[in-house]
């Protein structure tokens, strides 16, 4: 699946799953895809009715709950962590070493 499909299909979930919950959709919504140094890909949604991350990386849809941080914003769940810095963006997961994503 192309990733512009991906990109819809995890919308559609997303929104489906608001719907589901028996809330509207959101007014104010951000989606950014990231490639990172081991050559991880990963769309993120964020939702203003929501403190958690919801991420579509390696097919599957994960659910990121807010984690404490001294600086920036820490996101884990389900064996992924995914931090916002100064330093920039880190990810880990699938027990793999923790690499640097830019977004594209």
């Amino acid at each position: 699946m192309n990733r512009r499909k991906t990109r819809l299909v995890f919308v559609a979930a997303v929104c489906a799953a608001g719907v589901a919950a028996g809330s509207s959709p959101a007014h104010a919504q951000t989606f950014q895809s990231y490639r990172c140094a081991d050559r991880t890909q990963f769309i993120v949604g964020f939702f203003d009715y929501d403190k958690r991350a919801h991420l579509q990386i390696d097919g599957h849809e994960v659910t990121l709950a807010q984690r404490f941080a001294f600086s920036g914003s820490r996101y884990s769940g389900s064996g992924v962590t995914l931090k916002f810095n100064k330093a920039g963006i880190t990810l880990r997961h699938a027990g793999r070493p923790v690499t640097t994503c830019e977004a594209v």
